[in-house]
């Protein structure tokens, strides 16, 4: 669990951000003007910063120079290049362009989290563990065996737990845009997962979409 600021002037987007990271197990905290966002920064420690950079106030160029080295993803519905470089010149870690999809920010932030050494190293649901530094995973204190391709596409539901993610998404994520065997192999590796690691209860089926990871950790 990763401790983020969310800045954000529209609240409709600043809330479904936050909906969508804390259903992924991250912590977030939001502001919506400049100002806010510095004295938040200030006043607590976070692992991440969500930056707009059209602000009231402060713009998110002068919230980021305040932000005293916190990793940053940038979002603007700014698409010119020069404000792309500027944001990474000034040592942003991402930059998201508006309109985006919630999945790709969730992917960005966990690069971010990862590079950063901020991501969780295990996570935890009833009697499996998934240790993400070893590439194990262990029922009670029995190690399992998993195909790479069962361990990855445990590990990206895990990522994305309480959001439900398509077949063709997992398809992408897991097995890449090349891989051409159709998402059944997706439902069949689903299985497989499901009856390996006790996940029967836990990896639900969405009806006409795919499959969501239910945890309650957050």
């Amino acid at each position: 669990m990763a401790e983020i600021l969310i800045v954000e002037d529209e609240l409709s987007i600043n809330e479904l951000i936050r909906r969508n990271l804390n259903l992924t197990g991250h912590r977030c905290t939001q502001a919506f003007d400049g100002v806010s966002a510095v004295k938040l920064l200030e006043d607590g420690k976070f692992d991440l910063l969500v930056l707009d950079i059209m602000l009231p106030g402060l713009d998110g160029y002068q919230v980021f120079e305040r932000a005293a080295g916190t990793p940053t993803i940038f979002l603007t519905a700014k698409s010119e290049l020069t404000d792309k470089l500027k944001g990474l010149a000034m040592g942003a870690d991402d930059y998201l362009t508006k309109p985006f999809q919630m999945l790709e920010l969730a992917a960005r932030v966990e690069a971010v989290l990862r590079r950063t050494k901020k991501v969780e190293t295990e996570f935890v649901l009833g009697d499996l563990k998934c240790d993400f530094d070893r590439h194990q995973v262990f029922l009670g204190e029995r190690a399992v065996e998993c195909t790479p391709k069962e361990y990855e596409l445990l590990e990206v539901l895990i990522r994305n737990r309480n959001i439900a993610l398509s077949r063709e998404k997992l398809l992408d994520l897991v097995w890449g845009y090349e891989f051409d065997g159709g998402t059944r192999t997706v439902d069949v590796h689903i299985q497989r997962l499901r009856r390996k690691l006790r996940l029967e209860d836990h990896i639900k089926t969405v009806y006409k979409l795919g499959y969501r990871l239910e945890s309650n950790d957050l």
